[in-house]
């Protein structure tokens, strides 16, 4: 019994910490033409400054692993987006009123949250093909954020983003 409830529980708390991510990218491209990279100059990314920090190091770790070189003049230019916001809690207790007469009944139920704000961070990152100024690749990834981490916690969830972000770039295109 003890071994269930364990299992249980560890799931749980993985399911609480899951990363997803949404692609999407023109079919047409072939991205093994794509070989360096750069970041938009002007970029307003909404992460603050030393997430921001942490997140573009990350970046660049990744993409040097994929085989693409930081350039100035590159092939891909890099847009990044990011919100954090505050996702609807799915722990409530229920509450509830009945009643009935004569064979009638009727009754009310309530769910009310239960537990703190679940902040969620999202990141957009647009690939956009510098020659030809389109966008050619597209991640959403979002993750359970929390304010106040410690910075080495920061870190390591910043990388796992990324990582999984990156996880299938470049796409398996049918040409």
């Amino acid at each position: 019994m003890k071994y269930i409830t364990t299992l249980l529980l560890a799931l749980l708390l993985v399911s609480c910490g899951t990363i997803k991510v949404h692609y999407d990218y023109e079919r047409e491209t072939d991205f093994s033409g794509y070989n360096t990279y750069n970041y938009f100059a002007d970029m307003q990314t909404g992460i603050p400054e030393l997430d921001e920090k942490r997140f573009f190091k990350a970046m660049d770790i990744t993409l040097q692993t994929k085989g693409l070189k930081f350039s100035e003049e590159p092939d891909i230019l890099i847009d990044v987006k990011s919100i954090i916001y505050e996702a609807r809690s799915r722990n409530t207790v229920g509450v509830g009123l009945g009643g009935g007469n004569a064979g009638l009944g009727g009754g009310v139920s309530l769910g009310i949250p239960v537990g703190g704000p679940n902040l969620t961070r999202e990141i957009e990152i647009n690939f956009i093909d510098a020659r030809k100024d389109a966008m050619v690749w597209q991640a959403i990834g979002t993750q359970p954020y929390k304010e106040g981490a410690p910075p080495d916690v920061k870190e390591e969830k910043m990388q796992e983003l990324i990582s999984k972000i990156f996880d299938k770039y470049p796409p398996k295109t049918k040409n």
